[in-house]
């Protein structure tokens, strides 16, 4: 447990109206006495200044707070100046910290501090970043929930019905002659792999919240791509006309479906370019199509279907792919039940079809099925807690199949050992310094 005093702005750097300087740790409350120039009350805001230790001169006129151990995000007490959000302002206020003995505060110090002090545990923590990183308000409630212990308590369940089995085996191995009953673990066992694999289930969900989808649209030129970009954005940020071949490069931009984030990946149209630019676009359409989680292929509801139609169709169709057969205001051209895929009829001019289309999006990445059928059965894991609950998981099997064939109690030991020291990395009960440092060293400065 480091105990020096830390110190950092908490805020963006940049042009604002208001901007925090944070100390923590055990001289917080007579750094803040002697750079603040009225009494900072417990708990509650203060006007005042902030003095330059060197020259006494005003910094800035702000708000100052104390707040006292343990009741603080830290557990340490924690005063906070609130300056005006100017960067000068702001350097100049933490350099005044500094000045009086505090230390810059390193990346995530302050949330590594809550959990060395036991105000989260490593979950929550984790937590912290996926609620700072959230792109879309259900991302954002996931978050909020895993800050608040839903993975926390799921995996604190099955560890303790794994520490249960643990300590009966361990009885068995470590006392022969106390006559401890034999029993049969394997309820137990399979009751802790099926929650585990519920757990992974809605971790995979929760990924698509977290991280995104990128997902490209593509198509033959002219069929509406640009047009769909912008009514799933629901504004102009593609430029459309009537002319084939007016996106000659790649646009990137990211909307919500359903709460999901997809990095929406605009391509120029895919046909065998003579114009050398263009060429170079449709290269680039061709690699955002093999790289995509998601392909949106777009189709012109109102022609029959081109050559360059059915060798896109057969190309999306070995990957996660949705046939958008656009122009739907206009007489269909053919049916749609012919596709190789699965087909939404929609009109990007009018909108009509959006929310089916988005229907189908959320039903084809899955994220109201695999175990996991609507937001609240998700979980917002990071990629690290994921691999906790995978090795849990194959631990578990493997006991199981050495109690099926009956395997040594003590091997089955060694499994259940395994499973509860990978649960305990994700709430912190068995984790490394090394571990923390690279988990706390992606947060930012000040939080």
């Amino acid at each position: 447990m480091k105990d020096d005093t830390i110190a950092a702005i908490a805020t963006p750097l940049g042009l604002g109206g208001v901007g925090i300087v944070r100390i923590s740790g055990p001289e917080a409350r007579a750094m803040g006495a002697a750079l603040f120039d009225r009494p900072l009350g417990d708990h509650r805001l203060v006007y005042g200044g902030i003095h330059d230790p060197a020259d006494g001169s005003i910094i800035d006129h702000a708000l100052g707070a104390l707040m006292l151990a343990p009741h603080t995000y830290t557990g340490e007490d924690v005063v906070e100046f609130q300056c005006h959000g100017g960067p000068v302002v702001l350097r100049r206020a933490l350099g005044a910290t500094l000045a009086a003995g505090a230390r810059a505060a390193e990346a995530g110090e302050f949330t590594l501090r809550a959990f060395l002090n036991r105000r989260l545990d490593l979950a929550q923590a984790e937590a912290v970043l996926a609620t700072i990183a959230a792109q879309t308000d259900a991302a954002q409630r996931l978050a909020i929930a895993g800050l608040e212990g839903s993975l926390s308590r799921r995996v604190g369940e099955v560890r303790r019905t794994l520490l249960d089995v643990l300590a009966y085996l361990s009885a068995r191995v470590d006392f022969p002659d106390d006559d401890v009953p034999p029993d049969d673990i394997r309820p137990q066992l399979t009751a802790a792999h099926d929650a585990l694999a519920r757990l992974l289930a809605g971790a995979t969900v929760g990924a698509l919240y977290r991280e995104g989808v990128r997902t490209a649209i593509v198509g033959r030129p002219n069929v509406g791509k640009s047009s769909l970009l912008n009514r799933m954005l629901e504004r102009e940020r593609a430029i459309v006309t009537a002319v084939p071949g007016t996106t000659r490069d790649v646009i990137e931009e990211t909307a919500s479906v359903r709460g999901v984030p997809l990095v929406l990946i605009d391509t120029a149209g895919i046909n065998e370019a003579i114009d050398p630019v263009e060429r170079l676009g449709v290269e680039r359409s061709r690699a955002a199509l093999r790289s995509a989680d998601l392909i949106l292929l777009v189709l012109d509801g109102s022609t029959p279907l081109s050559a360059d139609d059915r060798a896109l169709l057969e190309a999306a169709g070995e990957r996660p792919a949705i046939a958008v057969v656009n122009k739907a205001d206009l007489s269909p051209a053919f049916e749609t039940a012919a596709l190789p895929l699965s087909a939404v009829r929609v009109s990007a001019l009018t909108g009509v079809g959006m929310e089916e289309l988005a229907d189908a999006i959320v039903a084809r990445l899955g994220a109201h099925g695999s175990g996991a059928s609507s937001l609240e059965q998700a979980l917002m894991a990071s990629a690290r807690q994921v691999d906790a609950i995978r090795r849990a998981r194959l631990a578990v099997e493997e006991a199981l199949r050495g109690v099926a064939a009956g395997a040594p109690e003590d091997m089955a030991g060694v499994d259940l050992a395994e499973a509860v020291r990978a649960l305990g990395e994700i709430t912190g009960e068995d984790v490394t310094e090394d571990l923390l440092d690279a988990i706390f060293s992606r947060f930012c400065i000040g939080k």
